[in-house]
């Protein structure tokens, strides 16, 4: 009797889900405006997809996307390895690097792209000659300015200088997000600021540092477009102008043009993702936490009352 007066028994506070119209009404918006896209995307005859069809293979075009890719990847590593001494200068105790850091910095973000892309194209009307020698003295060689710096070499040096100075930022920002204990604690292990910094600190600050440096990789994918300014006239964005100019369809040959940056910057954006994941493992939500990848170094109590200093590594803590 009692377990059915139990079950009899009435429910005096019965949860009811919040509802939520705005949200389904807003998801209805969304998706009729997506619909109404997408049918205008293919029955508008003006966006001629059969002449994006012609063209999206075509050999300029794809000549165009690896000279833009090549442009990428070689301003990027040039702009990650100025990034990574100015940081450093930056951040040091000697004011001339300091100051030096600041001004590089505040020189090429202060100052568009555009503009310094054109500069280096005429770098040779400014400085004919290249040459070296003793200060008021003879000269040792000279070289001629336009065979050493070409259309391609300047293009790359306009976009990898004008990408340093951001990239320093960002990098500055990772080193000062890493506790300063962290250095203190692998110093009283006896190891070289060298050792700190390619071991300790930097794995640890990658977390901070990847993230804005994948969009900034992105950005200069796009930036590219801007080489023609030096003149560089193999990128992607001046390949399909030179098609839309020759068959007077501008809009399908921008459209192969877009197709082709979106295919580059979805896979940008999955090695991104990849490698936020390692870099964030153990420390971001959605990151699974196994091996910590950033190594530290940590001081402890021992259990006789004394200090001792633990780290990732066991030789280190063998000495």
């Amino acid at each position: 009797m009692d377990g059915q007066h139990k079950d009899d028994a009435p429910v005096l506070n019965k949860a009811v889900p919040v509802r939520h119209p705005g949200r389904w009404i807003s998801a209805f918006i969304i998706l009729a405006l997506v619909v109404l896209f997408l049918q205008s995307l293919f029955t508008n005859p003006n966006f001629r997809w059969d002449v994006v069809g012609t063209y999206i293979l075509d050999v300029k075009v794809v000549q165009g996307v690896g000279w833009t890719l090549l442009l990428t990847v070689t301003s990027m590593v040039l702009a990650i390895v100025l990034a990574i001494l100015l940081a450093f200068m930056r951040q040091s105790d000697n004011p001339v690097f300091r100051w030096s850091s600041w001004v590089w910095v505040w020189f090429f973000r202060g100052t568009p792209v555009y503009t310094q892309l054109v500069l280096w194209g005429l770098i040779s009307v400014l400085y004919p000659k290249i040459s070296a020698g003793v200060p008021f003295g003879p000269e040792l060689f000279s070289l001629d300015t336009a065979a050493v710096i070409n259309a391609t070499v300047a293009a790359i040096l306009g976009l990898g200088l004008n990408e340093s100075a951001y990239l320093a930022e960002i990098f500055r920002a990772g080193l000062k997000s890493v506790d300063r204990g962290q250095m203190e604690a692998a110093e009283a292990l006896g190891m070289g600021k060298a050792k700190i910094m390619w071991r300790i600190i930097l794995p640890q600050a990658m977390r901070v540092i990847v993230p804005p440096t994948g969009n900034e990789t992105i950005g200069m994918l796009k930036t590219t477009s801007l080489v023609l300014a030096v003149p560089f006239t193999l990128d992607l964005t001046f390949a399909t102008n030179a098609l839309a100019n020759r068959t007077y369809l501008p809009v399908p040959l921008l459209i192969v043009a877009a197709i082709w940056y979106l295919v580059i910057t979805s896979i940008l954006m999955v090695g991104q993702h990849y490698i936020e994941a390692y870099y964030g493992k153990g420390v971001d939500n959605l990151a699974p936490a196994g091996k910590p990848v950033a190594k530290s170094a940590r001081v402890a109590l021992s259990q006789d009352g004394g200090r001792s200093i633990e780290t990732d590594f066991p030789e280190e803590s063998a000495r």
